[in-house]
């Protein structure tokens, strides 16, 4: 009995455990664990450090050009040996070089060039810029072009509504002062099928207007715009403002 007491000790190993750790961590989901190296992915596509190389040695050259800017703004010192130089031979700061003072007076402009392209090829950058800007100006004046055709287009078909519809007014006051009937069209119905041929109406145009509103003032002393009668031509011309709908 003691020997099976023994080996039933032994094989029960939850007396040697703490309370609480029989019980079995929870597994992290899988959406989590998946995540882990996705992320750890990404940061390694950012984090290139062949990518962090390029970006460290543009930096530098941006710094190193702008320390070279920024020298070449400031007047060489008078310690600089070719001031001394230039100073024996009659130089002094601010003039012309030259016997008679007509040459330069301002040294001559450097631009810094980091390709590898010959001197008269534009570096690829600035050449990429210039062609972005280009392209921004040609949409620019493009748009620009065709808003003034479409406000144009859209001014034209106003102004012909407006010289239509000032036609009518003028003919049906007209038909009023000579006592006679407007006259309107009416349109007949077509049976479906029938193909028949329908004569335009010639469009009404500015001067068929002027002659309109001319022969109300000639005749009748009218103003369609001012929309009275006057008594004369005198008092006509006097306080009418003009013939037209712009001149009121």
């Amino acid at each position: 009995m003691a020997e099976n007491e023994e080996d039933d000790y032994m094989g029960d190993l939850s007396h040697f455990l703490p309370p609480g750790a029989s019980s079995r961590p929870s597994k992290p989901s899988s959406k989590t664990a998946s995540n882990k190296p996705e992320v750890a992915n990404k940061k390694r596509k950012v984090l290139n450090w062949q990518e962090r190389k390029k970006l460290k040695r543009e930096q530098k050259q941006i710094e190193e050009d702008q320390k070279t800017l920024v020298n070449l703004e400031s007047a060489i010192p008078e310690s600089n040996i070719g001031f001394k130089m230039l100073k024996q031979m009659g130089y002094t700061p601010g003039s012309a070089l030259g016997k008679e003072g007509s040459g330069r007076s301002e040294p001559v402009g450097l631009e810094i060039r980091r390709g590898r392209a010959g001197i008269g090829k534009e570096d690829d950058k600035v050449e990429k810029m210039r062609k972005e800007m280009e392209k921004a100006n040609r949409d620019r004046r493009r748009e620009e072009e065709l808003m003034e055709t479409f406000g144009s287009l859209l001014k034209e078909r106003w102004k012909d509504k407006r010289i239509v519809s000032n036609f009518h007014k003028a003919d049906a006051v007209l038909a009023q002062l000579e006592n006679r009937e407007v006259v309107t069209e009416k349109k007949e119905e077509e049976d479906v099928g029938k193909d028949e041929e329908e004569e335009e109406e010639e469009p009404i145009t500015e001067e068929d207007l002027l002659n309109t509103l001319m022969k109300l003032r000639d005749e009748y002393h009218y103003c369609l715009f001012c929309g009275c009668q006057y008594e004369s031509t005198e008092a006509l011309q006097s306080n009418c403002p003009g013939i037209t709908e712009d001149d009121h």
